[in-house]
């Protein structure tokens, strides 16, 4: 382990003893209720009025992925502590689901909470980027966390600035990755996932902050030069560049050139 993962790694458990902290105790409200068809039983339902008891695997993805309680910040800050540390570990589908993790908690409006409360949830999303960043195989894929970073703020802005200032192998390596992932749906005028909120703006800053800033570190890692972009050997892109007009538009590679 790098001496950048490792400092990575130590802020990152820090900041999952921090929720743990901030949402001991937490509950459920006594008159919360969902259906039982859809979402689970009576007992289940009584766990979430009980502080600090582990929920299996399937009843917490069934408790934080629903959109329907009477009062989702309650449920959500009394699932935090082991949510987090199910992201962190890979317990989480995030491959699958990772706006609808990021939804969860942009619908707790976690933002609004108490100033301790809140601080502990963004010092969580800002460790957990950080270390995959610089972690050379995340439990969890750098663009999955990303989504859910983005999604839960409503915002690419503050998670594309640590990108930019992680001058680290793997963060170039993930960004090459993710480039592969997302340049279709982004030619296209796309956001590649599907957003909360917000969606025009972050689309619009994503394209651009690729464009302007990633040609240069994907080349490091063996991304083809402007005169053959990614892809295009084996699906042609649209001949558009990101975030410019819908006229003489080239692939993203070559778009800063």
């Amino acid at each position: 382990m790098s001496c950048d993962t490792a400092a990575a790694r130590l802020r990152l458990d820090a900041a999952l003893a921090r929720v743990a902290m901030s949402f001991c105790g937490m509950t459920a409200r006594p008159n919360e209720s969902n259906c039982a068809c859809h979402w689970g039983s009576a007992e289940e339902l009584a766990l979430l009025k009980t502080p600090d008891t582990e929920l299996d695997p399937d009843l917490l993805h069934r408790t934080w992925s629903a959109c329907d309680w009477k009062d989702h910040a309650a449920v959500l800050r009394r699932i935090l502590p082991q949510l987090t540390r199910g992201l962190v570990r890979g317990h989480v589908d995030v491959g699958h689901f990772a706006e609808e993790v990021g939804h969860s908690f942009a619908l707790g409006e976690w933002r609004q909470w108490p100033a301790q409360q809140r601080a502990a949830v963004s010092e969580f999303l800002c460790a957990w980027w950080a270390h995959t960043l610089v972690d050379p195989e995340p439990v969890v894929p750098a663009h999955g966390v990303f989504v859910v970073c983005a999604e839960a703020f409503a915002d690419v802005g503050p998670w594309l600035s640590i990108w930019q200032a992680t001058d680290h192998p793997a963060a170039d390596r993930h960004l090459a990755e993710a480039v592969d992932r997302w340049e279709c749906d982004l030619l296209c005028d796309e956001l590649p996932w599907s957003a909360w909120d917000n969606k025009d703006d972050m689309c619009r800053e994503l394209a651009q902050w690729l464009v302007l800033h990633t040609p240069a570190r994907l080349r490091s890692h063996g991304a083809p030069p402007a005169a053959d972009p990614p892809h295009t050997a084996a699906r042609p892109l649209p001949p558009r560049p990101l975030g410019g007009p819908a006229s003489g538009r080239v692939p993203l590679l070559s778009a800063a050139e």
